[in-house]
């Protein structure tokens, strides 16, 4: 475990501020921010990181609850398939660490892969949207609960490898797949799927001995502060200047890590 260094803060603080700022999950910044700034290990950069997702998107869940912005049935869906896949994939995973493979390289190559397709997502959301939700409106609802579960198992593979997923990736597929449903709604199930799929991720990191718990206390230090700045300065952000250099960001990170 990490003393608490008051840096770690200030990356939280960061994270915190561009989350509520641009919506994009944590753990598409606070990774990398750990792997390539601090020089954490990946597996403990991630395992922390899950755990941190599960702390902070507790709350928001309880907003959009309480709110009655979450469509309980697509969560159900989404945990029906990202469930059994992050218990799959944390298995798979302390059998290589007892074989003593190199998990870290696999978790950045992973890490960087989805930080690209992050990056992509969060810049073109639009575009994707449009071009793909009008062929999946005609398909029964049979079908798309069928998509949906598909998409919490992938969704619960690229998570318990690198934290990264359940924020733009998820969002715009649940677009795609709900073009009739409120983007609130669609929000704020995103969200409530999100806090079980990381909080049993987290917990079967910790089990291995990859979650640092003074870096989880001193990330979370400075990015409640931040997430509360962000909501109240919100407004007068524009995010067609935010979400390019955000994007392009991730991109950039991504590439880093596979080369």
């Amino acid at each position: 475990m990490s003393h608490f260094d008051p840096l770690y803060s200030v990356a939280g603080l960061f994270v915190g501020l561009l989350v509520g700022l641009t919506g994009v999950g944590g753990g598409s910044l606070m990774t990398p921010l750990l792997v390539l700034l601090f020089g954490f290990h990946p597996t403990t950069a991630v395992g922390t990181d899950l755990l941190y997702a599960a702390a902070t998107k507790t709350a928001g869940t309880a907003v959009h609850g309480w709110r009655g912005t979450v469509d309980w049935r697509i969560v159900r869906r989404l945990a029906l398939g990202s469930v059994p896949a992050t218990l799959l994939t944390l298995a798979a995973l302390a059998i290589a660490k007892e074989r003593a493979q190199n998990v870290g390289g696999l978790i950045s190559v992973v890490l960087g892969a989805a930080l690209v397709l992050t990056g992509i997502a969060t810049l073109f959301r639009e575009r994707i949207v449009q071009a793909l939700s009008a062929g999946f409106s005609g398909i029964d609802g049979t079908r798309i609960a069928g998509w949906t579960v598909a998409l919490g198992a992938v969704l619960g593979v690229l998570v318990s490898l690198t934290s990264v997923g359940a924020g733009a990736l998820g969002m715009t597929a649940l677009l795609v797949l709900y073009p009739r449903s409120p983007v609130s709604r669609l929000v704020g199930s995103d969200i409530a799927h999100a806090v079980p799929l990381t909080l049993i991720a987290g917990i079967g990191h910790w089990s291995m001995g990859e979650v640092d718990i003074g870096l989880l206390g001193a990330l979370l230090v400075g990015s409640i502060p931040g997430i509360i700045l962000a909501s109240l300065i919100a407004s007068r952000v524009s995010d067609r200047v935010l979400a390019p250099v955000l994007a392009a960001t991730l991109t950039v990170v991504g590439i880093r890590l596979l080369v």
